[in-house]
């Protein structure tokens, strides 16, 4: 037993450091000295690669400010159709038919069909669409062209909430007298939220980290944070880039240290009142 306890912190260990020690390398790196493009040895610490780094030779701001609008955008738009159209589909199941129709099968595989596609593929598909459409605007196209590839993210986490659910809820909500524009503003989207955050936090991390699509989709300039990563990096990994990686590191950190604390007060609380 106690062989196989040492084997299985060794096991872990081996994974952990496999996962995170590229993170820490990229983290140590961001304060490196060595102005180098690739700067293998470590020079010195300094601060300066996160004091440079928003400069407007770089337009690293610039990329991120537009990453995140495209994020914004696109995770809203998703968020309302997913949503919707989970709902719609879940009401067969709800309603106690357990068996869908073909057409039902139909329509939920053409939703997640995005996410199944190649991405080189979608971004060829969404490049001809668009330049045959005529759309100019670089950021409606990115936005276009995300909210397409989010919306099955939604979709499928906020379904596999709704067919969990229990139908007596919006039986007795109904018996009480509720409308159903009531059973869906009190009932089933307050059930649905947690599914709905999740699945807005996933689409939003998929946007965030998307090149390919953005790559075929965005016109001339510098494109997204990850295009001007991936611009910048083919000549050597400059300081600045893990500096940049390690802001967003830390900002995931940070979001995931506060829903872990906000789990944890409503844990508590929710113990306060089973007790009392």
């Amino acid at each position: 037993m106690k062989k196989r306890s040492v084997a299985s912190v060794l096991y872990l260990s081996a994974v952990l450091a496999v996962l995170y020690l590229p993170i820490v390398i990229v983290v140590l790196y961001s304060f490196n000295d060595n102005p180098a493009r690739i700067p293998l040895a470590f020079t010195g610490f300094t601060t300066r690669w996160y004091h440079q780094l928003f400069t407007s030779r770089n337009n690293y701001g610039d990329a991120l400010l537009l990453s995140l609008n495209v994020a914004f955008w696109s995770v809203l738009i998703s968020t309302v159709i997913g949503t919707l159209g989970a709902i719609g589909m879940a009401q067969r199941t709800l309603r106690g038919k357990a068996k869908a129709s073909w057409l039902d099968t139909f329509m939920e595989t053409m939703v997640t069909l995005p996410i199944m596609i190649p991405e080189i593929i979608l971004g060829l598909a969404f490049l001809v669409v668009f330049n045959a459409a005529g759309f100019q605007s670089n950021e409606v196209r990115l936005v276009l062209a995300h909210t397409t590839f989010c919306i099955p993210y939604i979709f499928l986490t906020v379904k596999s909430r709704l067919v969990g659910m229990d139908v007596a809820l919006f039986d007795a909500a109904r018996d009480l007298g509720a409308s159903p524009r009531q059973v869906m503003l009190d009932i089933t989207l307050p059930l649905c939220r947690p599914a709905i955050i999740s699945g807005a936090f996933l689409a939003a991390a998929m946007s965030l980290d998307d090149f390919v699509i953005s790559f075929f989709v965005y016109g001339a300039g510098q494109g997204t944070l990850p295009i001007l990563i991936y611009s910048s990096v083919k000549v050597g990994v400059s300081t600045q880039v893990n500096a940049l990686c390690t802001l967003l590191i830390a900002a995931a950190f940070l979001l995931v240290a506060i829903s872990r604390y906000i789990s944890a007060v409503r844990s508590a609380g929710r113990r306060k009142t089973a007790r009392t």
